[in-house]
């Protein structure tokens, strides 16, 4: 079983890779379990992520699907690999909801993260004021004694670009940046976290100026993830009131790549970007004196 008994991103990006590595062969899941010696229902439990499969039953099946790129192969035994492992997140399990685990799995994985934040300042570069303020202010309520537990594990998925272990863009609409939502000190603290962390190689952070009109209307806050050195995205997350929905269909990830560029080709440059910052944040302390 995946880590924690259920399916998990991991065994799920595992399942779906073989499924389309089948489907490429022209074999049905009947004709792969008898390539296995196994019942079809394995197989089924396999491409749903229910059950992982062992390092053996992939090699045969790659073999039977004629997949033989050695980086291909190696990438989905590691992905078995890790489908079994604990991550750090599954101590804090009992506090989170099983959709937030899946983004935080995704996350960890990832060598490409981008975002685009249309109302509050993503959770890799908040500070822990703001990360309580918003998870505080949350229409969906959360027991006090829950918050702090959040707020740290908000700044411990931090350490994945904090280490350089994925590059990290992020396209913020401006409102979020010259209207604060939170305590203006607050709100100031976390214009400098931005600037600060935005100076990092692997970290971009660009604004989208107003001037850009509709489009930030158009498009919800969404998350990109990319899993090898290729940018290629391999699944996005969507906030609601009720969760993270994760898509990984081939047509939707389409869709978010195309938004996210057209977000990109319009946004302020990294340093226009934090020049408005700065004066955003000069602008709060002229208030504040």
């Amino acid at each position: 079983m995946p880590a924690g008994g259920r399916p998990t991103v991991r065994s799920r990006r595992l399942g779906a890779a073989l499924k389309r590595y089948r489907q490429a062969a022209k074999l049905d899941q009947l004709e792969a379990a008898e390539v296995l010696g196994v019942d079809p229902a394995r197989v089924s439990r396999i491409e749903s992520g229910l059950v992982t499969a062992r390092i053996l039953e992939i090699r045969v099946l790659l073999t039977a699907y004629g997949v033989d790129d050695p980086e291909v192969r190696d990438k989905l035994e590691d992905l078995a690999k890790r489908s079994k492992h604990r991550g750090w997140w599954l101590e804090h399990a009992a506090h989170l909801r099983p959709d937030y685990l899946d983004h935080i799995s995704l996350e960890d994985d990832a060598t490409y993260i981008r975002v685009w934040a249309q109302a509050l300042v993503p959770g890799l570069l908040q500070t822990p004021a703001y990360a309580e303020a918003v998870i505080t202010a949350s229409p969906s309520y959360v027991a006090p004694e829950r918050v702090g537990q959040m707020v740290k594990v908000r700044a411990a998925r931090q350490a994945k670009i904090e280490e350089g272990g994925a590059a990290y863009t992020a396209i913020i609409w401006e409102p979020v940046v010259i209207h604060p939502l939170v305590r203006a000190e607050i709100h100031r603290e976390q214009l400098e976290q931005i600037l600060e962390v935005g100076q990092r190689k692997n970290v971009t952070v660009q604004v989208l100026p107003l001037s850009a009109g509709t489009l930030a209307g158009e498009i919800s806050a969404f998350a990109s993830f990319s899993f090898d050195e290729a940018a290629m995205v391999e699944a996005v997350t969507l906030e609601n009131l009720r969760g993270t929905s994760i898509l990984e269909a081939p047509e939707d990830l389409a869709a978010y790549t195309l938004a996210f560029d057209q977000l990109r080709s319009v946004a302020l440059t990294p340093d226009a970007s934090a020049q408005l910052i700065r004066r955003a944040l000069q602008r709060s302390k002229d208030d504040a004196s």
